[in-house]
């Protein structure tokens, strides 16, 4: 069954450049991922520094493979990360 990830991010606005451009980044490598079915990246309309992603994986182990992958370790948790002040991420399985 497949897997789906939504994460919220919010940062500080002089932070919005360097997080949207890792997210992009991001997207380039997740897509080339073999379990990976769906990457996309949305910054929210009304406020500069929010980010949507919307991810589908074949499986969850694809999704862990992902986030054992050193473009996540370089790109989500040493860029994003520690540049958000909030952060919320919904799993679940598509029906």
């Amino acid at each position: 069954m497949a897997y789906a990830v939504v994460a919220h991010y919010r940062c500080e606005p002089d932070d919005a450049g360097l997080v949207r451009d890792a997210l992009l980044k991001m997207r380039e490598h997740t897509l080339q991922e073999p379990g990976n079915l769906a990457y996309v990246v949305h910054a929210d309309a009304g406020e500069e520094a929010a980010f949507t992603l919307y991810e589908q994986y074949v499986d969850r182990a694809a999704f862990d493979a992902h986030t054992a992958s050193e473009h996540f370790a370089e790109h989500v948790i040493a860029t994003i990360r520690p540049r958000l002040t909030a952060r919320t991420v919904w799993f679940g399985e598509v029906i």
